[in-house]
C-alpha cells in the first residue's frame, strides 16, 4: 500500500466463508508461514474484531481471545498474536495509543485475520480499489499453493500471485530438505 510502510497479508478473502476455531487455528498457522517465506523477519499477527476487548456477544472477540491463548501455549508458532484488535489499532501506532493498547502488535500487525469470508473480502478489495494497494492472491493448505485471482485483478496482481506461490514452493522445498538431513 503506498501509505503504508510494510506489506500486509489478510486472511481469508475467498475460500473459508465461516471459518470455525479449528479451521482458524491452521489459517493463521498458514498465514505465519507464508510471512516467513516471504522473508518477514517479526511476524506481528492482528486478530481483527469489530473492537478491542472481549465481548460474550461478539463471537469473533471470543475467538481472538482463544487463538492468542493457543498461541501462549505453543500450539500456533513463528508469531507474536493479539487479539480482539479493531482495524484501526491492528494498524496504526497512533489508533493503538490513543486507545491506550499497549502489545507489540497493536499498531503494527502485518498480518491481519479476519472472522470471516465476508469481512476479509471487503478488506482486500477496499485495499486495492480504494488505497491503491498491490495485491496477490493465493490459497494455502493444499500440497502446493494455489494461485487465486479476481477476474477483475490486474496484471501485477497476477504477476504477484505468481511470485508469492514460488517463494512458498520454496520455502516448502528448503524445510523438507532441512527435515531429511
Amino acid at each position: 500500500m503506498p501509505r503504508h510502510p510494510d506489506a500486509l497479508i489478510i486472511t481469508d478473502a475467498a475460500v473459508n466463508i465461516t471459518p470455525t476455531l479449528d479451521d482458524k487455528v491452521d489459517i493463521v498457522q498458514n498465514a505465519i508461514d507464508l510471512a516467513h517465506a516471504m522473508g518477514v523477519a517479526e511476524v506481528r499477527v492482528a486478530i481483527l474484531s469489530a473492537m478491542e476487548t472481549v465481548n460474550a456477544k461478539v463471537p469473533s472477540t471470543i475467538e481472538a481471545a482463544a487463538l492468542c491463548k493457543m498461541a501462549d501455549r505453543g500450539q500456533i508458532t513463528g508469531a507474536l498474536l493479539d487479539g480482539p484488535l479493531a482495524l484501526d489499532n491492528a494498524i496504526s501506532p497512533e489508533a493503538a495509543a490513543i486507545k491506550r493498547i499497549v502489545s507489540p502488535v497493536a499498531g503494527r500487525a502485518n498480518i491481519l485475520v479476519v472472522p470471516d469470508l465476508e469481512a476479509g473480502n471487503m478488506l482486500a478489495k477496499s485495499l486495492s480499489f480504494l488505497a491503491h494497494a498491490d495485491a496477490a492472491g493465493i490459497v494455502l493448505g493444499a500440497r502446493v499453493p494455489i494461485i487465486l485471482t479476481s477476474r477483475a485483478d490486474s496484471l501485477l496482481t497476477r504477476l504477484a500471485s505468481c511470485a508469492v506461490a514460488v517463494m512458498v514452493a520454496a520455502a516448502r522445498r528448503k524445510s523438507a530438505a532441512a527435515a531429511i538431513r
